[in-house]
């Protein structure tokens, strides 16, 4: 195994700035960090919702979203890592068939729904929500420095993914999907 962090607490940025893996040191609100930061915290909300699975007999999607942890690991990784890359077209490319298998599963959307149901749908769209804002603090990086062109759409597919996912969660539970009623005209 590499590096082991012995110590959780350095002192090295109570001033603001934080390290790269590559020994740079830049502020904690540089939007690489709010990238990094985006994509942690959708890794913690995947985790909640693969906690919010276990035992619902839904392990599929806890297969399914496993990996997926993972390879945002990485994500976060080659953000640590500036030039450096790990998610390519096959990982997109895998998304996308995700998303064409699973939703062959579902009747077409008809309208609109809303995050809802039950507490395993409305994590799954929480995530799906969070993975957005990952992909717009990636893009915001992506304006003032060299990333990968290939992590954004990877973020973009997991959000359709989640999306997907979430209405089959809904379909395995029994669970209505919420509808989404507008508000009426007035007469």
């Amino acid at each position: 195994m590499g590096y082991r962090l012995s110590k959780v607490y350095t002192r090295t940025g109570d001033k603001g700035d934080t390290g790269l893996a590559d020994g740079q040191r830049i502020g904690k609100d540089h939007p690489r960090i709010e990238a990094m930061g985006s994509v942690d915290e959708l890794n913690s909300q995947l985790g909640v919702l693969l906690a919010e699975l276990a035992g619902q007999g839904l392990d599929r999607f806890t297969a399914l979203l496993g990996p997926i942890q993972h390879r945002l690991f990485d994500l976060g990784g080659e953000l640590a890592i500036p030039g450096h890359h790990i998610i390519d077209a096959g990982d997109v490319s895998a998304l996308e068939q995700l998303i064409d298998d699973y939703n062959a599963e579902l009747e077409p959307l008809k309208n609109f729904i809303l995050p809802g149901g039950s507490r395993c749908v409305a994590q799954a769209h929480l995530a799906r929500s969070q993975c957005r804002r990952a992909e717009r603090r990636y893009l915001s990086l992506a304006r003032q420095d060299d990333v990968n062109p290939q992590a954004p759409i990877y973020l973009n597919r997991l959000s359709d993914l989640l999306f997907v996912v979430a209405r089959c969660i809904a379909k395995a539970e029994g669970t209505p999907e919420v509808l989404w009623a507008p508000k009426p005209k007035p007469q």
